[in-house]
């Protein structure tokens, strides 16, 4: 006789979602209240609160029950403990578990990867149909396995292998009730969460078919998975890995040299053949060699309007425009260029520029766009400390002791490439970013004017400035401009304006 269903599967037991610190912090809390964290070596104050919080505050380092949605009438210590993991959650020192209420069991281990994530449950019902987001992978991290998304605020470590298994049926859309029935069902908590993170969606009744425009709005339809990936992972504001010049590797495999060893076999010297006299060397390989990279600015004589003027026309401005039927019959679509100084991929131009001005004769501080075809700058609104955060990003990338006069930031309109190109669309924006970087520097060499590359950028703070989704336009890199310390003020260059 076949058991009734009841006695055939054990109930879960209920999850509960945690706030704790993070491996690396510590609370320091005070008689009188005050309460301090410290980490890598700094101690930081979060304010001074009543007795019976810092109490509480304490439990933090196992962890304390978290409630996404607070309610109304709450006991002021609930106020106040909110507050507290607020502080501690806008500088990234707070991750959150979830496990049954009763044991200290982590069945998942949620890391907060941008600044501002505070966990959501948004309401889910038993008839609702959820699947995984085309752009969701899960990966092995030494010996933890973890679930992302470049879409993602949080990563969340998968502890119990039932609710990986789980996670690995929603490859095709399920919905929750008909889900209960397995064994490692995860429980609609951490469904929420994964919703809210955009790792799970509803695709709707379009089922199967629909997946990809389910998924996001049409600028996301556009991406292919590993170019968005590469783009949230190798820009600032979307992880909370290590970045930048930090030698992962010194102490465990040997530099390479700077110069490749020659390969064996006859050699054809050149050298002979080249021009040895700076006379006979054509101009753009004396620009060539001249260029390099300025972090220093003279902020008593900073770049003039009229000097920017032309720096943007030599490099930027709209050449000229056309139109053409895509080759695909003839429905093909039409498609407009708008040919610029630099080469770009398949013409198509998608880098704009945006510029965050600190210091230029003629110009005010602010934040503008160029408009390349009409060779303008439109003010775009900004709140100050939003710029500030933007010029202090450039000096610290560039080592420098003071911001710079103008930063550029190259954003690419991803769309415009992607439409055409698959597979290689973000490469080849790339491509285009260097191409500018270098058309940058000779204009700003020829003009006697200090230029810096900047190979990193804010992709969430430039999407909070804009207000563009960062998958439809969003920062690929960054140049500083300006007049370089040091510079002869009596050159042609640097009196013209």
């Amino acid at each position: 006789m076949r058991a009734p269903a009841s006695k055939r599967r054990r109930l879960a037991a209920p999850v509960t979602i945690f706030a704790r610190l993070s491996p690396h912090v510590t609370l320091e809390t005070h008689a009188d209240g005050k309460i301090a964290v410290c980490f890598d070596g700094y101690s930081v104050s979060l304010g001074t609160f009543g007795r019976d919080l810092a109490d509480q505050a304490r439990g933090l380092r196992v962890g304390l029950p978290f409630a996404p949605s607070a309610s109304r009438g709450r006991r002021k210590i609930d106020k106040d403990i909110e507050t507290l993991l607020r502080r501690l959650a806008v500088r990234g020192l707070l991750e959150y578990r979830v496990g049954p209420a009763r044991e200290g069991r982590d069945l998942v281990v949620i890391e907060p990867q941008v600044a501002d994530y505070w966990p959501q449950t948004p309401k889910l019902g038993e008839a609702d149909i959820l699947a995984l987001s085309r752009f969701a992978y899960m990966r092995r991290r030494g010996s933890d396995m973890v679930l992302e998304s470049p879409r993602s605020g949080a990563l969340f470590k998968i502890c119990d292998p039932k609710i990986a298994t789980a996670l690995a049926l929603f490859s095709a859309p399920q919905q929750i009730k008909q889900l209960r029935r397995h064994n490692g069902f995860p429980g609609i908590a951490l469904l929420a969460l994964l919703v809210d993170c955009q790792i799970l969606f509803k695709p709707g009744a379009a089922g199967d078919a629909g997946l990809r425009s389910a998924g996001g709005d049409d600028g996301l339809v556009l991406w292919d998975f590993h170019d968005l990936l590469f783009h949230a992972r190798s820009t600032q504001g979307r992880h909370a890995n290590p970045l930048g010049a930090i030698y992962p590797h010194a102490n465990a495999v040997d530099p390479l040299p700077a110069v490749r060893p020659r390969w064996p076999g006859k050699k054809i010297d050149l050298r002979k053949l080249s021009a040895a006299d700076s006379e006979s060397i054509a101009p753009v390989a004396k620009l060539l060699r001249q260029r390099h990279s300025t972090r220093s600015f003279d902020d008593q004589r900073p770049i003039m309007l009229s000097e920017l003027a032309r720096f943007l026309d030599g490099t930027a401005r709209v050449l000229s425009t056309s139109t053409s039927r895509v080759d695909l019959g003839d429905s093909g679509p039409l498609i407009e260029y708008a040919i610029r100084p630099y080469p770009s991929a398949g013409a198509e131009y998608e880098l704009e520029l945006y510029l965050a001005v600190n210091r230029c004769d003629g110009l005010a501080k602010g934040f503008y766009h160029y408009d390349a075809g009409g060779h303008a700058l439109a003010s775009i609104e900004v709140k100050g400390d939003e710029l500030e955060a933007l010029l202090a990003g450039a000096q610290f990338a560039m080592g420098a002791s003071a911001p710079p006069q103008i930063l550029i930031t190259l954003a690419a309109r991803f769309g415009r490439v992607s439409w055409k190109y698959s597979s290689i669309a973000y490469a080849l924006i790339l491509k285009d970013v260097g191409v500018m970087f270098q058309t940058f520097y000779l204009m700003a060499t020829g003009m006697g004017l200090g230029g810096c590359a900047i190979g990193i950028a804010n992709i969430d703070l430039f999407a909070k400035i804009t207000g563009i989704e960062l998958h439809v336009e969003g920062p690929v890199g960054q140049f500083a401009i300006g007049r370089g310390a040091g510079a002869d003020p009596t050159a042609p260059a640097a009196r013209k304006g």
